[in-house]
């Protein structure tokens, strides 16, 4: 499971960046059954946490920002399981460590996200983020793990490689 010092990983390691993905997985759904199942929040709900950020819930039937809000559930979930295969096979050929956590903590977010659509029909989202009456965005926990995910994919992007000895 060690990874060589060029920050590739060995045939057969990089196992261990699986947990990511079934955590952030995990997190993701305990955080909405608590709010959904056990606390009985329908959606519409606020509590103002500080003057730029409130915890609500909002059904967002679309994808980022509403996008595709009038786009069928199932449509949605079948480009969702596509994009998310393509990724897999990504995650299981490189050779990039970085990479492999990049998509698992990715995966772990459009699974969370893919199930929502299953169950609700929408992505159940919580954290809102305003100021001056403009609302930027309302996220979950499944999209910071994407972020997350994202932003380690750029990282090794833009990293510098280090030569193989030939």
């Amino acid at each position: 499971m060690a990874e060589v010092s060029d920050g590739r990983v060995r045939p057969g390691a990089g196992w261990l960046s699986l947990n990511a993905l079934v955590l952030v997985f995990l997190i993701d759904r305990l955080h909405k059954v608590a709010q959904i199942h056990l606390f009985g929040w329908k959606g519409g709900e606020a509590v103002t946490v500080t003057p730029f950020f409130d915890y609500v819930l909002v059904w967002n039937t679309g994808v980022s920002y509403g996008l595709f809000a009038g786009v069928p559930v199932a449509a949605l979930i079948a480009a969702m399981a596509v994009a998310a295969v393509g990724l897999g096979f990504w995650w299981f050929r490189t050779e990039s460590a970085l990479t492999r956590w990049g998509l698992a903590f990715a995966l772990g977010g459009a699974f969370g996200n893919i199930v929502d659509r299953l169950i609700y029909g929408a992505v159940a989202d919580f954290f809102s983020l305003h100021a001056m009456g403009v609302y930027f965005y309302i996220f979950n926990l499944a999209d910071v793990g994407i972020s997350v995910g994202l932003l380690l994919l750029v990282i090794d992007m833009v990293r510098p490689r280090r030569r193989r000895a030939a």
